[in-house]
Formats: C-alpha cells, structure tokens, sequence
C-alpha cells in the first residue's frame, strides 16, 4: 500500500520534473501520441499510424481510429486499458500522464483561472478517423449528462489538408432534422430499433465536407459524421447516445443508445426523444449558425506565416474552446503570443519550437514516441514561443486548441464571410 508519505514524495517528484522541464523549454511539455480504438467504427487509414499496429489493442477491442491530443479525459470504451485515453509527458526517459502534471502544478500548466473554476484540464481534441460514416448521435449536455455523474461534450470539427488526401466512402455528414420533423416521427424511429433500419436518416439532411472547413456541434444535436479525417476540438467528456442502428449494414446495439442516460429510463423512448434540444436540431438556419472556415488572425504574409482561427463561436454563450491553424514558410521564423495554455500537433514539415525539434512523421508505430506533439503552459504562450521552419520547401503547419473563455477576441459564427484571404 502507498502511504500519504509517498504519495507527497511522488507529487513532489513529479512537480520539480515538470518545473525543471518548462525551465529549460520555455514552457513546452513534450506528448507521446495517444491512440484509441472503437469497436464499432473501422479505421480510415490516416492517422499515420503503421497498417500493422491498426488493430494494437487487439481484434477484440475494434481499430485504431482516433489519436488524442493533450488529452486528461480517460475513453468511455468496453474493456478498455487504464490509461486509455490520457496523453503522456515525455522529460527525458520518464513519462507520465499530462493529468498527474496538471494534478501536481495547476496553474503553473493551465493558468490560474481555469484551475481555479475547474481544477483540471477540461478540454481535449482528437484526429478521429473512419473509413466510412458512423451513427447518427448525439452529446448530452451537462445537465443530462450530471444524471449519471459525468459531464456534456459540446464539439467542434476542422478538416485538414495534410490527413484528407483521400476522402474514404462518404465524405457527406447527416446534421440535426429538417425543418417540419415532429418528435413523434422520431419516436416511431426509436420504437423501430429491432425492426430494421429505423429510419432515423429519412429525417435528417447530409452536407457535404469540405477540407480546410469545419463545424461547430452543441450538445443534443444529432450528427453523423461523414468520413473525413476531423481535427476535433472539445470538451473533456467521452458521453454519447447513438440514435441510428443500422450503420452500413452494422448493426448499432441499443445498449450504445442509453450508456449515459440514467438505467430508470432505458427503456423510456419519451426521454430518449426528449434528450434532444428540438430547436437547435430542426433549426431551417442550421448551416449559418454552425459552419465555421478558417478567418486570419492577422494579415503577416510579408512575415512569412500566416496564423488562422479555425474553431471559434460560443455554445450557450459560452466560448469552451477555440482553436487556431499556423502555417510557417519555408526558412522563416514565427514568434507567437497567445493568451492561455494549448495543445498542439504539428501537421506537416520540420523545423523547431523553442529550439526543440518539430516535426510532423511520415509513419507511426504504435509505440514510438514522436516530436510532433506539445502542450504548452499559460506563461510560455503569452511569452511567445517561437515557431521554426527549418526546411527550405515545405510550410510546417500547426494545429493548437485552447481552453475556456482564453479568446474573447476569437470572431463570432460567420466572421469567415468578410475576414478571408
């Protein structure tokens, strides 16, 4: 048994690690890529990770087809590992999980304010990654979700270049109802569930994806993703009711309808029905106030870099999260300052960050460690940290997610309009 004393010995440990390690980075924290399985979803191909490795977990356990990014928020999966879901520090030869060092230094990672209202990281984001589309679903909301001691997950998605040179099977995403379905068509899809296909697809429209776009998903909307490759910004939930059961010939089991809603009602299709916000699904604007494309933050070409807002726009009036794209030109340098702690991963080229190495891999497998992937503390990002593109014909091109409330500048929904180039 661990006594109090070692406990105390460990954080101690683990926080002068941390400590030395922001010292000598400039406020950089090294990742291991963390990859999760599904096992009702079949993989798209390109995470970069090594064909062998897709099925690393084992056959039982479904394909590899999401890597996490800065991620303290464990996977809601079946017989799932330990630590399946939770990205790894690398300081030298000793890693441990990115939740102990926010657990043991707080705000030295994530800044005062967001530890102080939740006392965690509470946002992740994710390449998710299918062959196919995949079942029409939604996220509870956080007073749902607190029915059953967990937590909502409003999301956003953006399609990057660099992980969409093929589109898969069907590149088009199913989102909310059209204008006019009643609820009751809906029950008669739910009553339906073991009848065949239930239908619930008849109600729903399809939009074509575009790559270098997004959306942004409150919970309680339905939306089945179509089979791009999404960079996902969201919050730190793994909560979901999926309300179509039969996915390409797939059967999808009732018991993924209601894994997080309250046991007393699995059986009850009136609240299942009712766990949808019906007017954010049969919304006839539905496109205006979710499409998102990428807006400059600045116009620094003649700099040689560009930085752009991909995930921005508040949910409930909420700013959750946001999320920006850089991209550096071949031999040039880019010093940027930003309010608040992120994760990133670079996407494409080579070069380094703070002096560090970062380069996006061509090829993963499953237990290399790689130099792709940072978190970044509150102190070093409004520091600046100076982004590096050593090769002299490729941009480097970086993805980076922020936290709660940390971009009131961020442009509102439909600011892509005026604010492109």
């Amino acid at each position: 048994m661990t006594t109090t004393t070692q406990l105390k010995a460990l954080k101690g440990s683990t926080k002068s690690k941390v400590e030395a390690e922001l010292s000598r980075t400039g406020g950089l924290l090294r990742l291991a890529p963390c990859w999760v399985p599904r096992s009702f979803l079949q993989p798209g191909k390109r995470l970069k990770l090594h064909p062998d490795d897709l099925y690393a977990f084992g056959l039982n356990r479904g394909g590899i087809d999401e890597r996490w990014f800065a991620s303290t928020t464990p996977a809601a999966n079946d017989n799932r590992t330990p630590d399946e879901g939770l990205s790894y520090c690398v300081v030298g030869k000793e890693k441990f999980t990115l939740a102990k060092a926010v657990e043991d230094c707080g705000a030295t990672l994530i800044g005062a304010k967001i530890w102080k209202k939740y006392s965690k990281w509470p946002v992740y984001s994710k390449f998710f990654d299918n062959m196919g589309p995949i079942p029409h679903h939604m996220h509870q909301s956080a007073k749902q979700a607190k029915l059953v001691g967990l937590e909502g997950k409003p999301e956003s998605y953006y399609f990057p270049p660099q992980h969409n040179n093929v589109g898969n099977n069907f590149p088009y995403t199913f989102m909310g109802f059209e204008p006019g379905t009643t609820k009751e068509q809906v029950r008669q899809c739910i009553a339906n569930w073991n009848k065949g296909d239930n239908g619930i697809l008849d109600l729903s429209k399809a939009y074509r994806l575009k790559v270098g776009s997004g959306w942004l998903i409150d919970p309680c909307i339905l939306h089945a993703p179509g089979s791009l490759c999404t960079y996902e910004p969201q919050w730190g939930s793994d909560v979901f009711g999926m309300y179509q059961n039969l996915v390409e010939g797939r059967e999808v089991p009732w018991a993924l309808l209601v894994k997080d809603m309250p046991k007393s009602k699995h059986k009850d299709i009136d609240f299942i029905v009712d766990q949808l916000d019906w007017d954010k699904n049969v919304d006839p604007n539905f496109k205006e106030n979710h499409y998102l494309e990428p807006v400059p933050v600045a116009d620094t070409r003649s700099e040689g870099f560009v930085d752009r807002w991909i995930v921005y726009g508040k949910v409930d009036g909420e700013q959750l999260f946001t999320a920006k794209e850089l991209t550096v030109n071949p031999g040039c340098k880019a010093v940027i300052k930003d309010k608040g702690a992120y994760g990133l991963i670079c996407v494409q080229g080579s070069g380094r960050i703070n002096k560090e190495p970062l380069n996006s891999p061509k090829l993963i497998r499953f237990t290399e460690l790689t130099e792709d992937e940072f978190f970044v503390t509150e102190d070093g990002a409004k520091a600046g940290v100076t982004f590096e593109n050593t090769s002299s014909t490729e941009p480097m091109v970086i993805l980076r997610y922020f936290g709660p409330e940390v971009n009131p500048d961020a442009p509102k929904m439909g600011a892509y309009r005026a604010n492109k180039f």
